[in-house]
């Protein structure tokens, strides 16, 4: 098997199908059509919000995970609760999960921190209430500490993605899919948030930049030499420049990634399918086609 074959099997085996698609547009779009007709009277699946995370920014993985929803609330709603005691930011969510339970009432929903989880069977929705400031930049609950508010600006965070991808030919959004594999095969303690953020300072350092599949192994193993040379370092968060350090806790996990794709490489280049097929799984899981 061809390195350009592995690689694309590999990608085609964790997207998304088509009917998994399809279910979680229905999902998004019946939560977001139910808010829209409480807080705006009007009958829109889309309006008023954006899918965010891996959904927005086109980087979802099957088995499939849960589906972000960023909802704007109109600014009368974040008035009214400026003058309650207590809480604001729980007692907000708390409002979202019950206009959510007139419609999905057999759903047990629950608010967990900045987001409603609505536990669908097969895609969770997490819905984040937010407030949009005249920056553009938004306000999400933190219910944490007696509550407040966190500025995201998940525009930036999907441009940023976006327009790695488009310089790289498709490998940022190609090689953050592969590093959410590795978390979950590996069990790694690094957030798919940062792992996407990883890939896109990566990638735009990387000279083989917008090269085909053919060059995965070598995608991977820089990646993971890049990777281990990040330990204790931190990654920014686009729009607010908010730093998010790395710690180590991932440390020997990507030292063993990077040992096994440097093997891989080699087997790759010695046409030693099996080995190399070997090499790749320990770090992906069985998604990585053997032949």
């Amino acid at each position: 098997m061809k390195v350009g074959q592995r690689f694309d099997g590999l990608l085609s085996n964790i997207a998304i199908t088509k009917d998994q698609e399809e279910d979680g547009v229905t999902k998004h779009t019946g939560i977001r059509f139910c808010l829209n007709k409480h807080y705006y009277s009007v009958t829109s699946g889309y309006a008023n919000s954006m899918l965010n995370g891996s959904w927005g920014k086109l980087t979802r993985v099957r088995p499939v995970r849960d589906i972000d929803v960023l909802f704007v609330l109109p600014y009368s709603v974040y008035q009214r609760f400026e003058i309650v005691a207590g809480n604001k930011q729980s007692q907000l969510l708390q409002e979202v999960k019950s206009v959510l339970a007139r419609t999905y009432s057999a759903t047990k929903m629950r608010g967990d921190g900045q987001v409603v989880v609505v536990p669908f069977a097969s895609q969770p929705v997490e819905v984040a209430p937010a407030f949009r400031w005249n920056t553009g930049r938004y306000w999400i609950c933190n219910t944490h500490d007696g509550g407040k508010y966190k500025e995201i600006d998940p525009d930036a965070e999907i441009k940023a993605i976006v327009d790695s991808d488009a310089a790289s030919g498709g490998n940022t959004r190609h090689l953050s899919r592969m590093l959410k594999k590795w978390q979950e095969n590996c069990s790694v303690p690094l957030k798919s948030f940062v792992l996407e953020l990883l890939s896109i300072e990566f990638i735009a350092s990387w000279p083989y930049r917008g090269k085909s599949s053919t060059y995965y192994d070598w995608m991977v193993r820089d990646f993971f030499a890049f990777l281990t040379n990040k330990t204790g370092s931190y990654v920014f968060v686009p729009g607010i420049f908010e730093i998010v350090w790395l710690g180590n806790e991932w440390k020997s996990r990507a030292d063993s990634a990077h040992e096994r794709a440097v093997r891989g490489c080699e087997y790759e280049a010695a046409d030693k399918d099996f080995d190399a097929w070997w090499e790749w799984s320990h770090i992906f899981g069985n998604d990585v086609p053997r032949d």
